[in-house]
């Protein structure tokens, strides 16, 4: 087991990798182009995933490698090479929900521990001491239990075995995603990682005899999303999540944005550092700037998904993402009261940004010239990715966010 919870991050390409390992990550996980549960990120090349192995390692944090869509006939011969090449990159464990794959995963990559994915469905400690007695190092929950409900499991399973939840991000409607809606009305698998999400879709009640009369069902008056969950975010309650015997605390998101990533991570570095300083206190008192943080990336309402019972579980009036702050671009090096940052999107000159550094700090500042990469002064920053420099008289690390809240009309 752990001596403390470990912190996994999401990672859908490199870059994300990199940011989310600088802004807090214990480890990683990521895939590559098959066999990942995610079809849309970019995912990673087998040379990305070298690389991605060897700046963590080199920074004593894990990669762990996803696996765990169920693979037909035809792809398994394919499934051999992917797992000696993944472990030759430096993967740390393999996250797999078949047990087939499980098998070849021993055979190919001996070394490798072996995670089994939410997607096994773990609800109970009978099926975690199975799971244990396979070979398996670390079980992830189902997402459908609650705080008593996993501390049974702890109390129960084999405690060499290591339990993994999720505490932050989109929640699935369906069991632990093996939701069947996307395949049915759109052909696409989401459990082949192809999910169209048509839970997010807004629908309307047509009744047999009345064809081409839409009646909305009634939610509010932005439309019906009838099932729509909302985010799942535990800050508040982290200690709550780490008092129950979980490990590893697991941010959903590989289709996120690396700023995204950056942003979630450092929030819940700083919340479970502030636990595990001083872990026997009576209470957990959040830092304020935890939910300001968690607050500034996009993101559904958020709930505590289903760790205080079913009826906490909660669903969001609508499709639409909260989104009060714009993310502007990176600072790519800070010298002499000057920083060099890259556009992510456009600021002005007057606007008031603010500089999300690694460390968790935050640097606010209101630049009172902008110079384009050729030295010409410029009153706006409107081209992706141009390299522009700004003023800012306090030191800036690498890989800072600068962001700006959004403005309105």
């Amino acid at each position: 087991m752990l001596q403390q919870p470990e912190l996994l991050s999401p990672a859908g390409s490199l870059e994300t990798l990199k940011y989310a390992v600088l802004y807090g990550a214990d480890a990683v996980y990521c895939a590559l182009p098959e066999f990942g549960m995610r079809a849309a990120p970019p995912n990673f090349t087998p040379e990305e995933l070298q690389e991605g192995c060897i700046f963590a390692h080199a920074r004593g944090r894990r990669v762990y490698l996803t696996l765990n869509t169920l693979p037909t006939n035809e792809e398994l011969a394919r499934l051999p090479g992917v797992i000696e090449q993944a472990a030759a990159a430096g993967v740390d464990a393999f996250i797999i929900a078949d047990l087939g794959v499980l098998r070849l995963a021993q055979k190919y990559a001996p070394g490798a521990e072996i995670h089994f994915s939410t997607q096994a469905g773990i609800a109970n400690y009978a099926a975690a001491t199975a799971a244990c007695e396979l070979g398996v190092k670390r079980v992830v929950l189902a997402r459908e239990l609650s705080l008593p409900d996993i501390a049974a499991i702890r109390d129960n399973a084999p405690p060499e075995l290591e339990l993994e939840a999720f505490v932050h991000g989109a929640m699935c409607m369906s069991v632990s995603g093996r939701c069947l809606l996307s395949s049915y009305m759109t052909g696409r698998s989401g459990n082949r990682g192809e999910c169209a999400q048509p839970c997010r879709w807004k629908y309307y009640l047509v009744e047999e005899r009345r064809p081409g009369q839409y009646m909305e069902i009634g939610e509010n008056g932005d439309g019906s999303y009838i099932l729509n969950a909302n985010d799942l975010c535990t800050a508040p309650f982290l200690d709550l999540i780490c008092q129950a015997g979980v490990d590893s605390l697991k941010i959903e998101g590989r289709a996120k944005t690396f700023y995204y990533v950056a942003s979630v991570t450092s929030a819940y570095r700083r919340a479970l550092d502030h636990y595990l300083a001083n872990p026997a206190a009576e209470s957990f008192d959040l830092p304020d700037d935890v939910l300001e943080e968690l607050n500034r990336t996009s993101h559904r309402h958020y709930s505590p998904g289903f760790y205080f019972g079913r009826d906490k579980a909660l669903q969001t009036p609508s499709h639409t993402y909260v989104r009060p702050w714009d993310f502007l671009g990176t600072v790519d090096s800070w010298a002499d009261g000057v920083a060099h940052c890259t556009q992510r999107g456009k600021f002005c000159l007057g606007d008031t940004i603010e500089a999300l550094q690694p460390d968790g700090s935050t640097v606010t500042l209101t630049p009172g010239w902008i110079r384009d990469e050729d030295g010409a002064a410029v009153d706006a920053t409107p081209h992706p990715m141009m390299r522009y420099t700004i003023p800012c008289d306090t030191p800036l690390m690498p890989c800072s966010l600068l962001r700006m809240p959004k403005k309105e009309g």
